[in-house]
């Protein structure tokens, strides 16, 4: 049992939770608690190390999730359960996976583009909506916070296992974008969000709170989309924002079934 927070393999989970370059050098991130056991044994996927208290290893859903997993954990004291934790009670268990983003299917139907979203909690929400909504993917345009943040991967509930989550430069987000409808969400002045088509092939593209998409961003959009507020409002939260257009999308397309290939043959 490790009982001591300078043992190498406490200080290399603490530096993953950490360092935002450690972990793209390690290429590997940290989840904590049972629900993400749970995530990953549904998923079939194995963590690179496992680690666990044994009080939470001693309990029957505990044994059921580690057979499911073909994994022995590293026992760990309370203290150093505590040490390793980014959460203000640990939980008991916690995981270091691969970073391997699944693949965007080859012809995508509905994305979310996000500029410049360096809020954890804003992003984790956003993943968490667009995978609850029926996207196919979300790209992370440069300047956005590591979807591998442990406040990122917390607020995604899992999102972050089961949707593909890409951060590429402009050109390639371009690239994986051409001849899809890309509405960038817009205070004002865009066409009302109810009004746009999207059983189209579709991108929405949310820039930051404080400043909007930048240039390279903006140059992408083939259109602007608003949400109408009172007039004393100034916007919406991103998160807020892009889940009101992401579930008003996914309210047509239930209505309609979408394919890619349809529609650009209907042009």
């Amino acid at each position: 049992m490790i009982t001591s927070r300078s043992n190498a393999q406490v200080k290399y989970v603490r530096r993953l939770l950490a360092e935002r370059r450690f972990r793209h050098e390690e290429g590997a991130f940290v989840v904590e608690g049972t629900r993400w056991l749970r995530e990953l044994a549904t998923a079939g996927a194995a963590p690179r190390a496992l680690y666990a208290t044994p009080a939470w290893a001693a309990g029957d859903e505990a044994q059921t999730l580690l057979a499911a997993l073909a994994v022995e954990p590293a026992l760990v004291d309370e203290p150093v359960m505590a040490a390793m934790s980014d959460t203000e009670t640990a939980s008991g268990v916690l995981a270091v996976l691969p970073v391997n983003p699944r693949p965007l299917p080859a012809e995508p139907t509905l994305l979310v583009i996000l500029d410049a979203i360096n809020n954890p909690g804003n992003l984790g929400t956003i993943l968490r909506t667009a995978a609850a909504a029926g996207a196919d993917g979300v790209l992370l345009g440069p300047g956005s916070v590591d979807p591998y943040n442990p406040k990122v991967v917390r607020g995604s509930m899992g999102a972050i296992l089961r949707l593909p989550v890409w951060a590429e430069n402009w050109e390639v987000i371009h690239r994986l974008t051409d001849g899809m409808d890309v509405w960038l969400a817009a205070a004002r002045d865009g066409v009302a969000y109810t009004a746009v088509e999207w059983t189209r092939p579709a991108a929405i593209l949310v820039g930051s709170e404080a400043q909007g998409a930048g240039a390279q961003a903006a140059r992408l959009a083939t259109g602007r989309v608003t949400i109408p507020m009172r007039d004393a409002t100034e916007s919406l939260n991103a998160a807020m924002a892009a889940g009101i257009l992401l579930f008003e999308a996914a309210r047509q397309r239930a209505e309609k079934k979408v394919s890619r290939k349809d529609a650009k043959s209907a042009k």
